[in-house]
């Protein structure tokens, strides 16, 4: 198995048909029980593929953008109460979030991760069969896929060369009930500027326009959440899997004004928020939790600029003048770089250990992402991609 995971393709949008073709029943036979009961679309939908789906071996994971800290007092949690059924949204959670993101306590939702929130919106606003809505590739598979799980149609928009939004976007999305911005964006670690964010939420004034704030904390500066007491139709996305280290908690929210906060509490599910979640995400949102999420924070970047100039290095001397090799300026806790020799530079990785995660996209057929990662597996991608250089050099070679 490589060791460089791919994510699949998403699948696109498939109409619930009214009545079955005589070649899908002549087909029906060879189904068998599960397959002839279940909704047609779904036989042909590719899951996401999540970086445990893939797996990988090595010793180095740096294929799904987690934290290399494990920050959690687990002394310090409050289990006592396991035997009853939690808060459908904790009060101290919601608090504490609320006093980290100076959103108010009204306007936030907590879900399992901003999965859920993302099917939660589509589940809420979009008719199965009708309805669409709008994203703009490459960027996270879960729209797309959430969309297509529940027979919602995908408006899948391809992102500007530098990867904007594209000059047309607010015709293109039209009648689309949610558009989905991610910011910055997975996988290639761009950002939009916040000016701009905001024309696109004007400029859609009949939609709901999310934004998917995951990788906030390491770019604040970008974030549009101080806006969303002027715009009714604006939805932010924020998680504790990615900054805040609890990507195994699975703890997530979404930032909205009261009338959409509303609605989305008539379709979640009575107990979202598991009691251990909560308390371990209220100890991150603590003061001292936040104090250590930036310093950590600080910590990653600093490795991930190293990580960056690394790779950049060995695209500059491995490659020709007009090569098109290129890493990208990151934004969020992870880096992704094209490579003309991706192949060499996937087994290079699988060779020495390292899982990082590739794509099938074909905007993407020549790009790894790197999560950024501690300093020690940060000096073995540094050295391995110093290494590579040394022996490409003219130097070297004419020895």
């Amino acid at each position: 198995m490589s060791q460089v995971s791919s994510m699949e393709k998403t699948a696109e949008p498939t109409a619930l048909a009214s009545t079955l073709a005589p070649s899908t029943l002549a087909q029906s036979a060879s189904l068998n029980l599960a397959e002839r009961l279940a909704r047609p679309e779904l036989l042909d939908l590719t899951p996401y593929q999540s970086a445990r789906r893939l797996g990988g071996r090595g010793d180095i994971w740096i294929n799904a953008n987690e934290s290399p800290f494990n920050n959690v007092d687990t002394a310090a949690l409050d289990l006592s109460k396991l035997n009853r059924y939690p808060e459908c949204q904790p009060p101290q959670l919601i608090n504490a979030y609320s006093e980290y993101s100076g959103v108010s306590a009204s306007k936030i939702v907590a879900s399992r991760g901003a999965d859920e929130a993302i099917e939660l919106l589509i589940r809420a606003f979009c008719i199965p069969g009708v309805d669409n809505i709008a994203c703009f590739g490459p960027t996270y598979g879960m729209y797309a896929i959430s969309a297509n799980t529940f027979n919602v149609g995908v408006k899948a928009l391809t992102l500007s060369a530098e990867y904007g939004l594209p000059t047309s976007y607010a015709e293109d999305v039209r009648g689309a009930k949610l558009v989905f911005i991610c910011n910055p964006n997975n996988p290639t670690g761009t950002v939009i500027d916040k000016a701009i964010i905001e024309q696109a939420i004007k400029a859609l004034p009949d939609s709901l326009v999310v934004i998917d704030e995951a990788y906030i904390e390491f770019c604040p500066e970008y974030s549009v959440a101080d806006l969303l007491e002027s715009y009714p139709n604006l939805v932010v996305l924020r998680t504790l899997s990615k900054a805040f280290a609890l990507a195994g908690a699975r703890c997530g929210f979404m930032l909205a004004n009261e009338a959409v906060v509303e609605i989305i509490m008539r379709v979640i599910a009575p107990y979202p928020v598991p009691l251990p979640v909560s308390e371990v995400a209220t100890q991150a949102l603590s003061s001292a939790g936040v104090t250590r999420m930036k310093v950590q924070v600080a910590q990653l970047n600093e490795q991930g600029a190293r990580l960056t100039a690394a790779i950049s290095a060995y695209c500059s001397k491995s490659n020709s003048s007009d090569s098109r090799a290129r890493v990208l300026k990151p934004n969020g806790n992870y880096v992704l770089a094209e490579f003309d020799d991706v192949a060499k530079v996937a087994a290079l990785l699988q060779g020495s250990g390292v899982v990082a995660r590739a794509y099938k996209d074909p905007r993407l057929a020549k790009a790894i992402r790197f999560s950024f990662s501690s300093k020690a597996d940060t000096d073995v991608l540094v050295n391995l991609f110093e290494s590579q250089r040394t022996e490409q050099s003219p130097e070297t070679n004419n020895k």
